[in-house]
């Protein structure tokens, strides 16, 4: 079984190398398989000459825009009966669109920028943004804030790793730990702010 899922992945990213930079945008939009290894190799094709570092974090953020462009519509013109009756086809478990839904309800807008570098939350948040109609022009720029930084990093590491850039999951793990905590930080930063503004204008 885990020969079969191993050559299955090497045949997608095969498929991404020959596509090049089209194949990081689409790994990416689509993502069959997690955006950290998708980044990763691109990383490692930069290693090897054959895409370029700063093409490869654009490609990157496309994908990702293109991808939670998907889900945003799914929430803004299906709902959640779109998501109850079609979710399991998109991987999308009811449980965790539960979670993206009180997550926004409870921070707002915001939270689609920190919940970019939450596993499995960075794709459904999108899915409550699109209920609630959140303006597309702040939904792309907080997306694109998060993916910058996200695919900078993964490229990077990919790049350094070189042939051992299949490696990253281990080799990541404090980083995005870091990320997380930084991204929660941010996030109670902003709370703090949002507090002394409304006390202040009850003054």
């Amino acid at each position: 079984m885990m020969d079969t899922i191993h050559q299955w992945l090497d045949q997608l990213l095969l498929w991404i190398e020959d596509l090049g930079y089209w194949g990081i945008i689409i790994g990416l939009a689509i993502e069959v398989i997690p955006s950290e290894i998708v980044l990763a190799y691109a990383g490692y094709l930069v290693f090897r000459g054959e895409v370029s570092f700063p093409v490869a974090v654009i490609c990157g953020v496309i994908g990702a825009l293109l991808q939670q462009w998907l889900l945003y519509a799914i929430g803004r013109y299906g709902g959640r009966p779109f998501v109850d009756k079609f979710g399991k086809y998109l991987h999308l478990k009811p449980k965790h669109i539960d979670i993206a839904e009180r997550w926004f309800e409870k921070h707002g807008t915001i939270i689609v920028f920190t919940a970019r570098f939450v596993p499995v939350m960075r794709q459904v948040i999108s899915i409550p943004a699109g209920m609630a109609r959140m303006k597309l022009s702040l939904y792309t720029l907080l997306t694109a804030l998060a993916s910058i930084p996200w695919s900078i990093l993964f490229v990077y590491l990919g790049n350094e790793l070189g042939n051992k850039w299949d490696t990253i999951e281990s080799e990541s793990g404090d980083l995005v730990i870091w990320i997380l905590c930084s991204a929660l930080g941010l996030l109670c930063l902003y709370f703090v702010v949002q507090y002394w503004r409304k006390r202040g204008k009850n003054k």
